[in-house]
């Protein structure tokens, strides 16, 4: 059976994740926690509203409503860009530690070396995603998405579809790019084309993706199963029906985070329960039973035998599989 490490916090986790692989709980109030040798915590911001693992898994990069974007690791806590009056909405990371940031209708990326380019936008910028390499920053917008190269000056790509989009997400392989919207569904484009991919049905709105090890899934919260929409073909899910994992009739998924390694996702709760299933067979383990509040944030170890876990009512901890 595995076991649960609980740390009970006050307040909204934003993100829980492992940073060297010490837990850590970024929170809504602007406070980051981490169990290292015990319970230690900072205040970075005053009101946190968005938090991302850089993709060396070595600082969180996080934004706040004082408009700035602080550079967190361990102990080190560093301020890398601000945006005056305007609150920092969504951060992304790429590679060769480049990050971008929202503020307003603004996307702005910083550089390694500390440059900065602005691009800006007709209506307020809502979600960010660098393409796999890094070459490419995507923007979630009113009516579609936006495609800008980082580095060259080009026209950007505008991807147009009625409705406002809340988040976004490339494909592993770069192939594709979907995003969350305010209604509650997916849309999707297949990049090479513009091909559409309309993934709809939800009973509620879709605040978690995650993708499978090798990209051949992305599954997604928003209904009272995780709903995992297949991607191994040229047209990704076009056509064809998802998986559901972990259905339960009455409790919607809040949250999902997939394996790093096997077909295997772990699924939180709108009741603070966590399960782990199966693509293969949709084989069932209980992790941790229900809590105070819906799960918000989840990361698998290294190892892949720890899930560290947050929740909208601040009972966070940390999930040992093995036991």
């Amino acid at each position: 059976m595995p076991t649960v490490a609980p740390l009970d916090l006050d307040g909204h986790c934003i993100a829980a994740v492992f940073m060297g692989g010490v837990p850590h709980f970024a929170l809504a109030d602007g406070i980051v926690h981490r169990l290292d040798h015990g319970h230690k915590w900072q205040a970075v911001h005053d009101g946190m509203l968005a938090a991302v693992l850089d993709r060396q898994g070595q600082r969180l990069i996080t934004g706040g409503e004082d408009g700035k974007v602080f550079s967190s690791a361990g102990e080190i806590v560093e301020p890398i860009a601000e945006a005056g009056r305007k609150w920092i909405t969504s951060v992304a990371v790429g590679p060769q530690r480049t990050i971008a940031f929202a503020a307003g209708k603004t996307a702005v990326v910083r550089f390694a070396d500390g440059k900065l380019r602005e691009f800006a936008h007709p209506r307020s910028v809502e979600g960010l995603a660098f393409s796999p390499r890094g070459m490419r920053l995507g923007v979630a917008r009113y009516n579609g998405a936006t495609l800008h190269y980082v580095s060259a000056q080009s026209q950007p790509t505008e991807l147009r579809w009625d409705g406002a989009h809340t988040g976004i997400v490339f494909s592993p392989d770069g192939n594709f790019l979907v995003t969350t919207m305010q209604e509650n569904a997916l849309h999707g484009w297949k990049l090479a084309d513009g091909k559409h991919m309309r993934m709809t049905g939800y009973p509620a709105k879709v605040k978690s993706l995650s993708w499978s090890a090798k990209g051949k899934w992305l599954a997604s919260s928003g209904a009272p199963a995780a709903i995992v929409w297949p991607f191994q073909g040229k047209d990704g899910p076009m056509g064809k029906a998802p998986l559901e994992l972990g259905t339960r009739g009455d409790t919607m998924v809040t949250c999902v985070a997939c394996h790093p390694s096997q077909d295997v996702a772990a699924i939180g709760y709108a009741d603070g329960m966590v399960m782990a299933a199966r693509f293969a067979d949709a084989r069932e383990v209980l992790l941790r039973r229900p809590g105070k509040g819906a799960v918000t944030s989840m990361m698998w170890d290294q190892e892949e035998r720890r899930i560290v876990f947050g929740t909208e009512t601040g009972d966070c901890g940390v999930i040992d599989i093995a036991g």
